[in-house]
């Protein structure tokens, strides 16, 4: 009976802790998601209602006359430039960061050399340099010395570089990566790039695709480096620096055309993260646990 008590006790100890747990995942995510709402449904609003009523919790009938009004108020503001050129520039980058991540992650785990764990470090002190602190020679470089301004070269090459990418798989592969299967596609013959290819990416897959989220909305809301590459006015058609034009705006300011601006800025974003969000719980779990 005393071990049926304990039991008992134990058991409602643990729903307490779970219903705790989860109001606080409930509490976050409304953190998260209410300020997202709540600019969706200011975009469907007119200047004149939000002025009125900042902070709308359901939808109006003016989203299309916000979104030409854009249009209207600025005259080179072209929406489908715009989402053409930040997705080439977002989409590339995300390729090239998980692919080459992935290949240094893998070579620091599956290979045994004797700088590896100085190799390893390199990266590691390289992640926690700050963009700010490099940004000047890094666009004298580009610039002055490639001539490769105005370009999206700049943009894009650089990010097969990504330290902190590599920290990610390589924990990833550390705690849940299979190093026999390596073995045994070596010894069927199989080439090491192709053992990487062909089996080890299919194999990290959820770290993959939770690093592919990260590194698209980065390289999406990159305005900072696109602003000191793209100069001319003609290159400038981004969706951050187009947004940077609605948003700053002084003058004339229309409130529901900078909310449709911000909802039309952020729809790419979450597509992407509704396409691969069913791998970040399982790549966060297996990346986190240890052997």
């Amino acid at each position: 009976m005393e071990n049926v008590g304990v039991s008992q006790n134990y058991m409602m100890k643990q729903r307490v802790k779970s219903g705790i747990y989860f109001v606080i995942c409930v509490i976050i995510a409304l953190i998260c998601l209410v300020p997202i709402y709540i600019m969706i449904m200011n975009a469907t609003h007119t200047h004149a209602e939000l002025i009125v009523t900042p902070v709308n919790w359901l939808p109006g009938s003016n989203i299309v006359s916000n979104i030409k009004a854009i249009t209207t108020q600025y005259s080179d503001w072209n929406i489908w430039r715009a989402y053409r050129n930040s997705l080439v520039i977002a989409g590339s980058c995300t390729i090239l960061t998980v692919f080459f991540s992935a290949m240094t992650a893998y070579g620091l785990t599956i290979y045994n050399f004797k700088i590896r764990d100085g190799a390893y470090t390199l990266i590691l002190a390289v992640m926690m340099i700050p963009i700010q602190v490099t940004s000047t020679g890094f666009v004298q470089f580009m610039v002055g010395t490639l001539g490769l301004s105005d370009s999206f070269i700049p943009l894009i090459v650089p990010s097969i570089a990504a330290p902190a990418v590599v920290f990610y798989i390589r924990q990833y592969m550390k705690s849940s990566f299979p190093l026999d299967i390596v073995e045994a596609a070596r010894i069927d013959g199989c080439s090491e790039f192709r053992t990487f290819v062909s089996i080890s990416l299919p194999m990290m897959r959820p770290a993959i695709a939770v690093q592919a989220i990260f590194a698209f909305v980065q390289n999406w809301n990159n305005y900072y480096t696109q602003n000191m590459i793209l100069l001319s006015k003609s290159n400038r058609f981004t969706m951050p620096m187009m947004l940077q034009k609605v948003v700053n705006v002084d003058k004339n300011i229309n409130m529901g055309a900078r909310y449709a601006a911000i909802m039309l800025s952020i729809l790419p974003v979450v597509v992407i993260y509704i396409c691969l969000s069913r791998f970040i719980i399982g790549g966060v779990a297996l990346g986190g646990v240890k052997e």
